[in-house]
């Protein structure tokens, strides 16, 4: 059985790529806003001043950008990054010549809005919006402070509202976006993960009774022709008890009933009964004979089940276990994965390599296989 490697999930894919736009405006836009302070040094009355405010944006970026990918600014990053932003609007508008050119638009909008899109795309409107609100205002009061109330500085005010208005609001559309297409991609996966799960299920009930009604042919096929020929005698104690055993198992086979959960299963009580506590109702079937598991074995099943079930919103779980030769897995479906993703590598720490352990969570489906004892 060879480790299956683990793939980032649908939920994580779909967020990079929406952050990576966000980290690549962090570091695009205030590099632009740099080299044109350096191209046109005499556009400013203070053009280190210039230059010392976007080398800081700059340096901002490698703190924020790591944490809105880790999911989101918090409250505080919130308000540091509006600081930040504000900080460098008011140094870059006390810092350059008045424009003289109609509708043109201050770089410090476009050097700074990607820290407004970092807000935008973690927090409710009614964070980013005061934070874009109060970005503008120290703007508008800076242009209207160098060129006065008119035509002029009133167009450029209106270049720089539509331009803060349309990127953030496109931003912060992509957000539920984002989140609707992560959900379906979960849901998706969950299902693809479910029936995997169920087919692999049923391929092992169908050659499990393959087996059985193989042993008949060998064996019960031959008994009924003595019994029929007169070689056997059907009143022999032998004769009756080996007749007895095959028509329990034929009954087995035609009507699929399965032989008890036995120990393996057995040994999760704990872990089901505690998810039953919670609303987590979990049925549990056995396919095949998985043997008793080495201590070892049966410990870090035990702990890696309870460790997913403890971490999952109540909902009914399904827990099957697959013995097929030397070979035994075990599956647990459930609706949705558990809110954060428990770290299984530990729960293995001490197990033997010839016990070939690989546990691994993907969106509904925890799997986890090893070899039986004393197989090759």
């Amino acid at each position: 059985m060879s480790p299956r490697a683990s793939a980032p999930g649908p939920r994580d894919v779909a967020e990079t790529g929406l952050t990576g736009m966000v980290a690549a405006m962090s570091v695009v836009l205030p590099s632009v806003a740099l080299i044109q302070v350096l191209a046109n040094a005499r556009d400013y009355r203070q053009p280190a001043a210039a230059v010392a405010a976007w080398l800081a944006v700059l340096g901002a970026a490698a703190w924020f950008v790591p944490r809105q990918r880790r999911g989101g600014l918090a409250a505080g990053e919130t308000a540091a990054a509006i600081a930040v932003a504000v900080a460098a609007v008011t140094v870059i508008g006390l810092a350059r010549q008045p424009s003289t050119v109609p509708g043109s638009v201050d770089l410090a909008v476009f050097g700074t809005i990607w820290l407004l899109v970092l807000v935008a795309v973690s927090r409710p409107a009614l964070v980013w919006i005061p934070g874009a609100l109060l970005v503008f205002a120290v703007h508008g009061a800076l242009v209207i402070r160098d060129a006065g109330l008119h035509s002029l500085s009133l167009s450029e005010l209106a270049a720089a509202g539509y331009i803060m208005a349309g990127v953030l609001i496109a931003f912060a559309a992509l957000r539920p976006a984002v989140a609707a297409h992560s959900r379906l991609a979960v849901l998706r996966a969950s299902l693809a993960s479910r029936s995997a799960a169920e087919r692999a299920a049923a391929a092992a009930i169908g050659q499990e009774r393959q087996a059985r009604l193989e042993v008949l042919e060998r064996e019960a096929l031959p008994l009924l022709r003595g019994i029929a020929d007169g070689t056997l005698d059907p009143a022999a104690a032998d004769v009756r008890a080996r007749c007895a055993r095959h028509a329990t198992l034929l009954r087995d086979s035609l009507a699929g009933s399965e032989p008890a959960l036995g120990h393996l299963v057995a040994g999760l009580g704990p872990a089901l009964r505690a998810a039953r506590e919670r609303g987590l109702p979990v049925t549990a079937q056995l396919i095949g004979d998985p043997g008793t598991a080495p201590p070892p074995v049966a410990r870090a099943v035990l702990a890696t089940v309870d460790a997913v079930l403890t971490g999952l919103p109540p909902q009914p779980a399904t827990l099957t276990v697959l013995a097929s030769g030397d070979d035994v897995e075990l599956y647990l479906t459930f609706a949705g994965p558990p809110p954060g993703m428990p770290d299984l590598t530990r729960l293995a720490a001490g197990l033997p390599p010839a016990a070939r352990w690989h546990a691994a969570v993907s969106a509904g489906c925890l799997e986890v296989s090893w070899r039986k004892e004393g197989a090759r």
